[in-house]
Parts: C-alpha cells; sequence; structure tokens
C-alpha cells in the first residue's frame, strides 16, 4: 500500500507548525519571559533557538523523510544490521502517550474557558472571582472529564479522516484562523491606553535584568531559554519524523525547519504582544506564573470595552493552539499502529483513541478525586507526567536522535546531511559536524541535569 502523502508543501509547513506551536508558546513562553525581564530574554531564546533546537528538528524530519516511515519503523530501515536503534521506538511511543496524558487535559480547560467566556461568565468579575470559577473547574472531576473527552474525541476524528482530507485540511483551516484571530488581538492589545509600558519591557532589551540577582539569576534565565527554545519546536520523540515521513524531496530540509520554527516562534511572540500590553495597561504583574492565562488574563479582558468579544477570541486562539498540538500527536500515535503492526487507520484509531482517554483519567483525577497524590518537588499528578516529558523523555529522545545522524555506529553523518541536503534551498552547514557530536549532546544533558536541580534542593531542604 502506498504512503500518504501531504496535498501540498503548505500543509506540511502549517501541520508541523502545528505540532510545535502549542500551549509552551502562548502559556508558558509569556509568563516565563515576564520573570526573566522581557525582551533580553527573548534574544536569549531565539539565540538557542538556532543552535540548539533547529539542528535536532532537520535531523527528526530527515530520519522520517529517508525512511518513509514513522518513528515505529524509521530506525529499523536506517540502522546499521544488527544494531538496537529501533528499540527506541517504544520510549518514543511512550512519550508522545505521555504528554497527551495531561495535555488533552489542559487543552479541555482552553475550551471550557472559551465556553465560559461566550457565555458571560466572567462578566463583572475580578481576578478573585476568576480564580474561584477555575478552581471550581478543576475540583469537579466530571465536568473535567467531559472537557477531556472533547478533546480526544476531536483528535480521533480528525486523525480517523485520513492524512489529507482530516489532517491536512482541518489544520491548516485552524492555524490561518489563529493568525487572524491573533493578529486581531495584537491589534487591540498594543493600542491600549498605557500599552507603551508593555511595547518597551517587551521589545526593548535591557540586559542589567537578567543579572538582576547575580550571576545565580543570569544562569537560571540562561537554562530556561535553552529549556524553552527546546521544547518550542517538540523534538525528541518522532513527533516531527512522522510529517517528514510524509513529504517529497524536492526541497531541503534546514530549509524547512527554519519555516517551521520561525511560524512557531512568530506565534509565541505575538502571544507575547497581546499579553504584555495588557498586563501594563491594566496594572498586573506579566511575570504572574502559569496563572496568568487561566485567572489574570480573564479579568484583564473583562476591564476593556467589549471584554467579552476578545476573550473568547483569546481563548478560540488558545483552543486552536492546543488542538492542533493534539491532532498532530495524535496522528504519530495513529501512524505507529499502522506502520508497526499494519493496523488499518480506522482499527488503530479506535484502540488508541479509547486507551488515550482511559490514561488521560489521572490527570483529570490528580486535581479533584487524587489530589493528595504528589511528588516533593515536583507536584500533582499532572506536574508529575509534565516532568516526565519534559525533563526525562524529550531531551534524552532528541539526544537519541542526534547520536543516530551523527554516530559511525548509527546512521551516520554523511547519510544524514545528503537526505537533509536533497532538493533546492537553504543546505545543512557541513561545517557543523563537530559541534553536532560534540557540543550540542553536552548542552541537552546539561538541560536534563538542569531539570533536576529544583527537585533535588526541595528534598535536601534548599528550598
Amino acid at each position: 500500500m502506498a504512503r500518504e502523502q501531504f496535498g501540498s508543501r503548505l500543509g506540511f509547513i502549517l501541520i508541523s507548525a502545528g505540532c510545535a506551536i502549542g500551549l509552551g508558546n502562548v502559556w508558558r513562553f509569556p509568563y516565563i519571559t515576564g520573570e526573566y525581564g522581557g525582551a533580553a530574554f527573548v534574544l536569549l531564546y531565539l539565540l538557542f533557538l538556532v543552535i540548539f533546537a533547529l539542528p535536532i528538528l532537520v535531523m527528526e524530519f530527515a530520519v522520517g523523510r529517508a525512511s518513509q516511515k514513522g518513528v515505529a519503523r524509521s530506525f529499523d530501515a536506517l540502522e546499521p544490521q544488527g544494531s538496537k536503534w529501533h528499540r527506541f521506538k517504544w520510549a518514543a511511543l511512550a512519550g508522545n502517550y505521555l504528554l497527551m496524558m495531561f495535555y488533552t487535559t489542559v487543552a479541555g480547560w482552553m475550551l471550557a474557558f472559551m465556553l465560559l467566556t461566550v457565555t458571560g461568565t466572567f462578566n463583572g468579575m475580578d481576578a478573585a472571582g476568576v480564580e474561584g470559577v477555575f478552581n471550581g473547574l478543576l475540583a469537579n472531576p466530571l465536568e473535567m472529564t467531559a472537557f477531556m473527552l472533547a478533546v480526544v474525541v476531536i483528535g480521533v476524528l480528525v486523525t480517523r479522516a485520513g492524512l489529507r482530507n482530516g489532517v491536512e485540511r482541518v489544520t491548516k483551516f485552524m492555524m490561518v484562523a489563529l493568525f487572524a484571530v491573533l493578529a486581531v488581538l495584537c491589534a487591540r492589545a498594543v493600542t491600549l491606553p498605557g500599552a507603551e509600558a508593555g511595547l518597551e519591557f517587551y521589545l526593548m532589551p535591557d540586559f542589567g535584568k537578567l543579572f538582576a540577582g547575580g550571576w545565580g539569576t543570569f544562569a537560571d534565565a540562561v537554562f530556561a531559554a535553552m529549556g524553552q527554545a527546546f521544547f518550542t519546536v517538540s523534538v525528541g520523540v518522532g513527533s516531527m519524523s512522522i510529517f517528514g515521513s510524509y513529504i517529497d524531496k524536492r526541497h531541503r530540509l534546514a530549509g524547512e525547519a527554519v519555516r517551521i520554527a520561525g511560524l512557531d516562534t512568530l506565534v509565541a511572540l505575538m502571544a507575547g504582544l497581546i499579553i504584555f500590553p495588557a498586563c501594563f495597561a491594566f496594572g498586573v504583574e506579566p511575570g504572574s506564573g502559569p496563572g496568568l492565562v487561566f485567572i489574570t488574563l480573564p479579568s484583564v479582558f473583562e476591564q476593556m470595552p467589549f471584554g467579552q468579544l476578545w476573550g473568547t477570541l483569546f481563548f478560540l486562539f488558545m483552543s486552536f493552539a492546543a488542538l492542533s498540538t493534539v491532532i498532530a500527536v495524535f496522528e504519530n500515535i495513529m501512524s505507529f499502529g499502522m506502520d508497526q503492526w499494519g493496523w488499518s487507520r480506522k482499527k488503530s484509531c479506535l484502540v488508541n483513541g479509547v486507551a488515550l482517554a482511559l490514561l488521560s483519567l489521572p490527570c483529570v483525577l490528580g486535581f479533584n478525586v487524587w489530589a493528595g497524590v504528589e511528588v516533593p518537588g515536583i507536584g500533582n499528578i499532572q506536574a508529575i507526567e509534565d516532568f516526565l516529558m519534559s525533563n526525562n523523555v524529550l531531551p534524552l529522545g532528541a539526544l537519541v536522535f542526534l547520536l543516530f545522524c551523527t554516530s559511525k555506529r548509527g546512521w551516520g553523518w554523511k547519510a544524514f546531511v545528503a537526505e537533509a541536503d536533497t532538493g533546492k534551498g537553504l543546505g545543512f552547514p557541513r561545517w557543523a559536524r563537530g559541534y553536532m557530536r560534540f557540543v550540542l549532546p553536552v548542552l541537552i544533558l546539561a538541560v536534563f541535569v538542569m531539570g533536576y536541580v529544583p527537585i533535588v534542593r526541595t528534598w535536601m531542604g534548599l528550598g
């Protein structure tokens, strides 16, 4: 049976960007930028995006395109005979599942808040009132389950319709709508009275802020920027290699990776253009943490003229960002069953859909029925799953792709560069082999180790 192909190059770019564009861009990026002082942190992030994340993204695409398989069979097809690289497939599958085990719940929050905003629930509420509504949602396992299941059903139905008729068609629409909504919200935010201070904070670098607490603060900012750049493009578990397997060889992969990372970064930057002017215009602390989106911003929108409209558009945008990632990762999971066991798309969607719904329940229940289940220094079930994914599976998975593409015992540098440079466009820098082989693995391991530092400090009673 011939492998499915994207209907257009634009489809590949938008779907790959949709996988990368997620809650990390529009939930984590703004508040972590606020925490580390604004524009100076943004520049650090952009630097590490280029030298840290982009090379791994090219490698995932190359592995997928060369093998014409998803992660279930890509290493089998490319590895030297007798080697064991293909065993990584099971870690990759587990990683994709682990991501969706909590991502479906958080995506459900976006749908819930969009519905709450449309129906005027937040009208007249201050931040304390909005926080009460959010906490009420978390405490209700039936309501949380309903929104989580809605996300799972959407993901299953879109992937069940096929690559072109489902994944490509729906994601194209969502991405175009996402950028349109973003543009409208940006125009509204930057024209608010008092928005100038927010724009200055966000766009005018003050490197002194990176050293406000000494070199320790600077080191924290550097590792935060490295982590954000790395995780924002969704590399490490084959979620990008599957899309490489669906494209032809007319264009070089470095150029495609730059376009996709560029769209991903544009969304993150535009999210900041909404959030920081709005926060400064209404006297809100921009580094107020994860609650910025679910507690602070609804009360900010409430203070604007036509606030219900702006709030609805914002959570529509957030829902599209979340669902584009859900659909992309679901496609990777569904393709695993098809490649590994020869299942039909219908069977893979049925089996995996049921499994994803059941495995997402612990995260839902971790906010209410199982609220006492916590790990010191990490947090509840959702935080544990996020930590395992973000601080373990993703960096170590990226390290596997990196070593596979640079080691003579793997696919090898020459084979990787030959695949990456097939077609027209921007070539991969061949002089970078030493950097890719010896420096980049150290940077990835540094991110991995730094993820454990706060936990060790907590366990040792150091704060």
